[in-house]
């Protein structure tokens, strides 16, 4: 799996691959980064990759010449490159398409800064909009790196246990129920003792129980589909 960030400020994003999971994702060839820099394909002296917006409006726009030359040198040599843009009015980002994504060869995050890009880049290069929440962002770095670490853990053999994968929240319709970790009591709060007994089939089922009560605490319109 490739994931090329389409980015003024790549540095903000590579950091986040430098460590644990996901850089040794990179290490062992299951996932690998790059990526290009709009600026980089600006055709002005100045190099200039925002202008005014027409009609008005508050702030700047990213211009639409180096964003379609950038898509268009990743596609020249990545013709199945799969372009994403992250934006407020796209429809929200889901574990399902964390899945159905990671089967993808090559992805392209585009990251968009100042008040956006121009909707004619959307509308001709974008082939999802996805957005992360009801919530406005500085660019679109954050979006991209919540959806690419989504993603990359659910390509084959990014995490060392695949079965980690089947017990988490949103793989089904509850969420991942409670998990408590050695000692069996802290501050005088021990764990529930059932899961100190040993039987897997009561153990299964507490699980089963607790992950219906925190769905029906937590996530009400989740647990209305039960």
């Amino acid at each position: 799996m490739k994931f090329t960030f389409l980015t003024l400020f790549p540095n903000i994003i590579e950091g986040y691959f430098s460590d644990s999971i996901l850089k040794r994702a990179i290490e062992d060839g299951f996932i690998s980064i790059n990526f290009t820099n709009p600026r980089d394909y600006t055709t002005n002296k100045h190099n200039k990759v925002d202008q005014p917006m027409i009609g008005g409006g508050a702030g700047m726009l990213m211009t639409p010449q180096p964003l379609f030359d950038s898509i268009k040198a990743i596609k020249e040599s990545s013709p199945k490159a799969y372009v994403i843009v992250a934006t407020p009015v796209g429809k929200p980002f889901k574990q399902n398409d964390a899945k159905r994504l990671a089967k993808k060869e090559h992805l392209v995050f585009v990251s968009g800064r100042y008040e956006g890009m121009d909707e004619r880049f959307i509308e001709e290069v974008a082939d999802e909009l996805f957005s992360i929440g009801d919530f406005i962002l500085t660019g679109g770095e954050l979006p991209s790196m919540v959806m690419s670490d989504a993603i990359a853990r659910n390509v084959e053999g990014v995490l060392g246990n695949s079965d980690s994968l089947t017990v988490e929240s949103f793989e089904s319709s509850v969420l991942e129920a409670p998990s408590f970790s050695k000692p069996k009591i802290y501050n005088e709060i021990t764990v529930p003792s059932e899961l100190l007994k040993g039987n897997h089939g009561k153990i299964s089922d507490l699980k089963n129980a607790m992950a219906k009560c925190k769905t029906k605490y937590f996530r009400p319109d989740m647990h209305k589909q039960l």
